[in-house]
């Protein structure tokens, strides 16, 4: 997903706007996680970026993006861009430094 959300409607509210913005994000999110994992992956990874703009747009972790737009909510801002973007992936497995 790679998306510039708008936050101004002529008849929607703008904090009805902030929560459909949150809603899409989740939602997408939940589809992916759902989508079948390849067989040499353990769950699926997220790449993000947030941002005023697609220039602007720092890496973000998934968990901080319902945050990012609370603040962009504080800060009245119009418009803000997200980018997610799905990966497989493998948990690392740690060694035990006490192991005989």
């Amino acid at each position: 997903m790679k998306k510039t959300f708008t936050l101004n409607h002529e008849k929607i509210k703008y904090p009805r706007m902030v929560d459909a913005a949150k809603h899409e994000v989740k939602k997408y999110l939940k589809r992916e996680r759902n989508k079948t994992l390849p067989i040499d992956a353990d769950y699926w990874a997220f790449d993000c970026k947030f941002g005023n703009t697609a220039e602007d747009a720092q890496v973000v972790h998934v968990a901080e993006i319902s945050n990012s737009i609370s603040e962009i909510e504080k800060q009245g801002l119009e418009s803000f861009y997200v980018e997610i973007i799905a990966r497989a992936a493998q948990r690392q497995v740690q060694n035990s430094d006490n192991e005989v």
